[in-house]
């Protein structure tokens, strides 16, 4: 298994899709603020120097915070910035040749919509495992239903390593979330579309309760 840094179990991750008013390292530092302790970097539309910039921002904001910087989908931007680590969608490179490349001690989190996913993600080295959708989300386009409670449980009851709950996730039903096994939870619009992100941060944090040691 690797020896990866410790990540939190409140994932914000940033967009400036479902809102204007802010950019990502403003809304980096409203949510680590509030109580976030992993921050997402992900922007598909800017162009890759545009977001090794930004990251590398981002980088040095979240050391203040001492929390992890994880970068969405790009292993080169993640590299070049020093964040702690990649996310990978279904679409990027995989999770194997990831760990191949970066080595045992970086933060590499996979996608999974169903159980088989999850359980191929955790033998490919999979640092954690982000699982969804779980709710109905507007924050992105969905070709598939949400997963539901049911199946994040089936998940966490089969997977070892941390599963992080993201999709539709909010103050309201974060608590039904953590009951059903999740290690943590990610969220986009509940914190970024906030009228307050940091509030809602805050929010989340008492939602989900205290923080416990990484598995």
């Amino acid at each position: 298994m690797s020896k990866a840094p410790r990540i939190g179990r409140l994932h914000v991750v940033t967009d400036v899709t479902v809102q204007k008013r802010f950019t990502h390292e403003q809304l980096a530092a409203l949510a680590a603020a509030g109580g976030a302790d992993t921050i997402q970097f992900r922007d598909k539309r800017m162009k890759l120097e545009g977001r090794f910039e930004v990251a590398a921002r981002m980088k040095e904001l979240c050391e203040r915070f001492k929390i992890p910087l994880i970068v969405n989908d790009s292993i080169d931007v993640s590299v070049r910035a020093g964040a702690d680590g990649v996310h990978l969608g279904r679409e990027d490179i995989s999770v194997a040749e990831a760990r191949r490349v970066l080595g045992d001690d970086v933060v590499i989190g996979a996608t999974a919509g169903t159980l088989e996913q999850a359980l191929e993600a955790q033998a490919a080295d999979a640092t954690y495992i982000g699982f969804g959708h779980i709710f109905k989300t507007t924050s992105k386009h969905k070709r598939t239903p949400p997963v539901g409670i049911d199946k994040l449980r089936e998940v966490c009851e089969r997977i070892t390593i941390p599963v992080i709950a993201i999709g539709g996730i909010d103050a309201h039903n974060a608590r039904e979330v953590m009951e059903a096994g999740a290690y943590g939870i990610a969220v986009i619009g509940a914190v970024c579309g906030a009228g307050d992100p940091s509030s809602a941060a805050d929010q989340l944090r008492s939602a989900i309760g205290s923080p416990g040691p990484a598995r």
